[in-house]
């Protein structure tokens, strides 16, 4: 496969390296497995793959502090694993079982961890928008230092709900950081036929909101602009938006063939951005890891996700009185 080469000796550490490496990897062997139980049946409604955007999350969870919180569409299994969300948990809420964190009742776009601070997927385009505005709200009325991920597509970004979101962020200065995770295509519509915008972060400089635009297959990339977007919103200075380029390697949804776009440019993605494949050059080039230690992380990846899956299978379907709990009433 080829790879992007490292132009310098990257600036990070071994051990930051093969932690990235490692998140990534976790969050695609998931989906890959997950891909596999819905063709089996086993994963009921829609499923949403997060394959090809994995930098994302992973870069911008190196920068988030203990307390910070994060909200986010029906994209989601790979923000649930790399803010530390039980992988078997995780696969068993998407078979639709008791052990899933959400005890079989959320789904694939419907879980939430009050725990690990995840305030959902929502299967309503932009209506995570809000929410996460409405999170930092609470935080700054609380006046402690948490800030809030508010992540969403560039399909999302020309949701109405979000400009007055913007709106009401930057007048009340709130703490959250809007993510678009720009993956090239709102279901089957490429960005370039949605808008005549030349970026999506530029609509903040209406709302005097800063932002920038980050190479979302380069995992460091994403982590720098993760803290200087947390360092802005955590000094009070309010709102901050990144547009993080990626690229979805799969359809939209698993229902989705995907014929709006050619399996050339697919590959070509694949061949040449990879950010996983990226991490793993700068490690071997680097020196820092060998060939087989790679291969190791490998595999016990994906025992872990083989495992979470035989819980997945095993674990009992929720009792009918489940129906009854965790409502107003």
């Amino acid at each position: 496969m080829a790879t992007r080469k490292s132009e310098a000796k990257p600036n990070a550490s071994r051990e930051e390296l093969l932690h990235f490496y490692g998140e990534m990897l976790l969050i695609r062997r998931f989906e890959e497995k997950a891909g596999q139980l819905y063709g089996m049946g086993l994963i009921g409604g829609f499923c949403h793959l997060y394959i090809g955007q994995e930098a994302v999350v992973v870069g911008l969870e190196a920068a988030a502090g203990p307390g910070d919180k994060r909200v986010t569409s029906y994209r989601d299994h790979g923000h649930m694993l790399a803010c530390g969300m039980d992988p078997a948990g995780v696969m068993a809420e998407l078979t639709g079982r008791k052990g899933g964190i959400s005890k079989g009742k959320g789904g694939s776009m419907h879980m939430f961890s009050r725990e690990r601070h995840f305030y959902g997927g929502h299967g309503i385009v932009g209506a995570q928008v809000p929410i996460g505005a409405g999170l930092a709200f609470a935080d700054r009325y609380l006046g402690n230092d948490r800030v809030t991920f508010a992540y969403f597509g560039d399909g999302a970004a020309n949701q109405g709900q979000v400009y007055e979101t913007y709106n009401m962020a930057v007048i009340w200065s709130l703490p959250v950081i809007f993510v678009i995770e720009n993956n090239q295509y709102a279901m089957g519509t490429s960005v370039r036929r949605a808008t005549r915008s030349k970026t999506l972060f530029g609509r903040g400089e209406a709302f005097g909101i800063p932002g920038e635009q980050v190479d979302g297959m380069d995992v460091l990339a994403v982590k720098a602009a993760g803290q200087k977007a947390v360092a802005h919103a955590r000094a009070g200075r309010g709102p901050y938006i990144l547009e993080v380029m990626t690229y979805r390697y799969r359809g939209h949804s698993m229902s989705d063939p995907a014929k709006y776009r050619t399996r050339e440019e697919v590959q070509k993605v694949r061949d040449e951005r990879d950010p996983i494949e990226h991490v793993r050059e700068m490690l071997l080039a680097g020196g820092l890891a060998t060939d087989d230690e790679l291969k190791a992380v490998d595999r016990d990846i994906k025992a872990v996700v083989n495992e979470a899956a035989d819980f997945s299978r095993e674990s009992p379907e929720p009792d009918v009185a489940e129906l009854w709990t965790d409502i107003y009433a």
